[in-house]
């Protein structure tokens, strides 16, 4: 636990929202948990978790329960300073005295989300309380459900063979650095900090 912390502390930036984006058939709720849990412990402050099939969503639950066993587990008598907020669009936030948040993402919180986005837009024109010249990138962050409230994502782990990451945030992840890894099955914790230290030595250009 000591380790988590100071690890969290050594590394020259840490991501404020990372998203776990899983891209293969086969998930592991216990492997997913890990990863959030060590997210929470070394202080990423925003997680989205995601896969594109929608199955934590859908089973968002289960998630939860297993995030909450896990922190029980890896962080024992320390766990109520590592709490979470589970927060989803289409069921009651769960908060639990939060340092963390946490989002669910299915593919319907990307493209489709700007699709409805849209709309919304031009039914706001239409009524007269917009005008077309109105539209800019603040108004569309704003009229976007699926991350309300959360900053775009600093760091996306990526995690199965396909060079993809299959409709995570379109939106949101222009500036986002991405790095690739085999499997969340059975990742270690050795694993998920190397991938935080070569973020932490990155330079980012912003695209000059």
């Amino acid at each position: 636990r000591q380790r988590w912390r100071s690890d969290g502390r050594a590394l020259q930036k840490l991501p404020v929202h990372m998203g776990l984006v899983v891209t293969e058939e086969e998930t592991s709720y216990a492997d997913m948990a890990s990863l959030v849990v060590w997210c929470m412990a070394v202080g990423i402050s925003y997680v989205s978790v995601y896969d594109h099939n929608g199955i934590f969503k859908r089973n968002n639950s289960r998630l939860m329960d297993e995030i909450l066993k896990q922190q029980q587990e890896l962080l024992g008598l320390d766990c109520s300073k590592y709490t979470v907020e589970f927060a989803n669009q289409d069921k009651a936030d769960q908060v639990l005295n939060c340092q963390s948040t946490l989002k669910v993402l299915s593919p319907e919180d990307g493209k489709a989300d700007i699709v409805k986005a849209a709309q919304n837009f031009c039914q706001l024109v239409a009524q007269q309380q917009r005008t077309y010249t109105d539209l800019d990138v603040n108004v569309l962050d704003n009229l976007l459900s699926s991350t309300n409230g959360f900053p775009d994502p600093d760091l996306v782990l990526k995690f199965g063979p396909v060079d993809s990451t299959l409709g995570f945030l379109p939106w949101h992840i222009r500036l986002t650095e991405i790095i690739s890894l085999p499997s969340h099955l059975n990742i270690s914790y050795e694993d998920f900090f190397s991938a935080l230290h070569h973020y932490a030595a990155c330079e980012q250009r912003w695209g000059k």
